[in-house]
């Protein structure tokens, strides 16, 4: 694509020299526009990397066991037994309890922990946790009468 300067000479006609803006006289207009999008493009990748986040994390209760899956390039998996985990505790703060979110942590035998933050409705995890497990208890256990 040729400049304006360039297609409106006529027969003839050359051109010795051809100015440009400088760089430097723009310093202040680029060094703005520089302030002015930094926010823009963090906050970019904060959103994209929010939502990676949500997207790459998987957290199952199955009629045998517990699965946890993070990340999208490095994958970290955790899978409990159903018999083997010991207790599944819930964190919610102040915030967390209004927009019903928290972090819910799966403790096992072996001392296996699987901390999965963020969670959205932990307390139903805990009860899809504990029903499948009293599911998976044999018939004669769950029928036993209480001591006392």
């Amino acid at each position: 694509m040729s400049s304006y300067v360039e297609s409106a000479l006529i027969d003839g006609e050359r051109v010795l020299y051809l100015g440009r803006v400088s760089t430097w006289a723009l310093f202040w207009p680029y060094l703005l526009l520089g302030v002015l999008l930094l926010p823009v493009v963090i906050g970019l990748f904060l959103l994209i990397s929010a939502w990676i986040q949500k997207k790459t994390t998987e957290l199952a209760v199955t009629n045998k066991r517990v699965i946890v899956k993070k990340g999208l390039i490095q994958r970290e998996t955790v899978e409990l037994n159903i018999h083997k985990i010991e207790s599944v505790r819930v964190e919610q703060g102040v915030l967390a309890r209004m927009f019903n979110y928290g972090t819910v942590v799966v403790a096992g035998g072996g001392n296996p922990v699987a901390p999965v933050e963020r969670i959205s409705d932990p307390m139903a995890f805990r009860r899809a946790f504990l029903e499948a497990q009293e599911a998976a208890l044999p018939a004669a256990l769950r029928m036993a009468p209480a001591s006392g």
